[in-house]
């Protein structure tokens, strides 16, 4: 990345992590990036990649948790998370709007991540200089 200009990147994410190694290099990826001098305008997850945004999320003390190491890089460098509604929807992630919009007890999204329309995602690829896909492979 050294021999390119500085780049504005946006990251869109698809892979649920354990079970993918998306959120994984997306992250490695994001932290070079950065070291690089090259800026990230947001992160978007869709798909299985909104597991990513879930603080429920519990794995083992022998593994990395990766929705908090995702949370703590987003929150230390100022980047916007957004997950895609109708994905987290579907896959059992709300906030605390779509809890009482839909009568749920409880919700389940983790800071600093939000959920958000398709609107994020173009809005990024909009503002950056490129998108960059991390998914699920297979």
């Amino acid at each position: 990345m050294s021999d390119n200009p500085l780049q504005n990147f946006t990251l869109v994410i698809t892979g649920a992590p354990y079970s993918s190694q998306a959120p994984q290099t997306a992250l490695a990826f994001a932290r070079a990036a950065i070291s690089a001098g090259h800026t990230l305008d947001r992160v978007f997850l869709y798909g299985d990649g909104v597991h990513l945004a879930s603080s429920l999320s519990t794995p083992p003390s022998d593994e990395t948790h990766w929705p908090k190491e995702w949370a703590e890089f987003l929150e230390q460098n100022v980047i916007p998370g957004a997950a895609c509604i109708a994905s987290a929807l579907r896959r059992g992630l709300v906030n605390s709007e779509e809890q009482k919009r839909y009568q749920l007890p409880a919700n389940n999204i983790l800071a600093p991540f939000i959920i958000a329309g398709l609107g994020e995602w173009v809005e990024g690829t909009m503002a950056s200089s490129r998108v960059v896909y991390f998914h699920a492979g297979g």
